[in-house]
């Protein structure tokens, strides 16, 4: 049974995974800003405890992408063992991946990650620096190719020439996507839906 403190203490756990603040993920989980905030942990005279309800503590892990053992991992201070496959983004060429996404093939190594409730997310690390300022040298990128994609998401697209890299994905036609470049010294792009092979959300980033 845990206890107050260590469901709290899990939140803000839960948080910093998905690399926000207590109030960040109370937004991005469609909830009042206040929600998880310190001063709703006890009754305005503190003399008595509060709880997170169920419902707001489903939609933070949908929010974190994490299932509920890897939280109870959080709260008992573990490391969520679940492992990931994972390659270098520059190294990923056509046959290392199927026609959705999906890793195939030789050369993916396997890596701990947090309760992650996606099942068939993987990991591309990043190399060199021509995503600066927003994905460094070494950060690694957790997509996740059934999720949906909306304007705004950072996204991995695959091009039909061989090409792997990293985009906020921009307006979406029948024909065409508009991709935005994550470092301001490279153009945003146009491109058909023709030439691009798969594009996959980025749910996560170790940065």
């Amino acid at each position: 049974m845990f206890t107050h403190d260590e469901i709290w203490r899990g939140i803000d756990r839960l948080a910093a995974h998905a690399q926000t603040s207590p109030s960040g993920l109370a937004r991005r989980a469609g909830l009042d800003s206040t929600t998880f905030n310190p001063s709703k942990r006890f009754s305005r005279d503190g003399s008595k405890p509060r709880w997170p309800s169920t419902e707001s503590l489903a939609k933070a892990l949908s929010a974190a992408h994490m299932d509920f053992a890897g939280f109870a991992d959080l709260v008992a201070g573990k490391t969520p063992g679940r492992a990931l496959q994972a390659r270098a983004l520059a190294d990923s060429p056509d046959t290392a991946f199927d026609a959705g996404g999906l890793p195939r093939g030789e050369g993916w190594t396997r890596i701990p990650f947090p309760g992650l409730s996606l099942d068939n997310a993987y990991a591309l690390t990043v190399e060199g620096d021509g995503m600066k300022p927003v994905y460094r040298h070494g950060d690694r990128l957790v997509v996740a190719p059934d999720d949906p994609l909306r304007p705004g998401d950072r996204v991995v697209v695959k091009r039909r020439d061989g090409t792997t890299e990293a985009w906020e994905l921009g307006e979406r036609s029948v024909q065409a996507v508009s991709l935005i470049a994550l470092n301001p010294r490279r153009p945003d792009c146009r491109v058909k839906l023709t030439e691009i092979a798969w594009m996959a959300r980025i749910v996560w980033a170790s940065q």
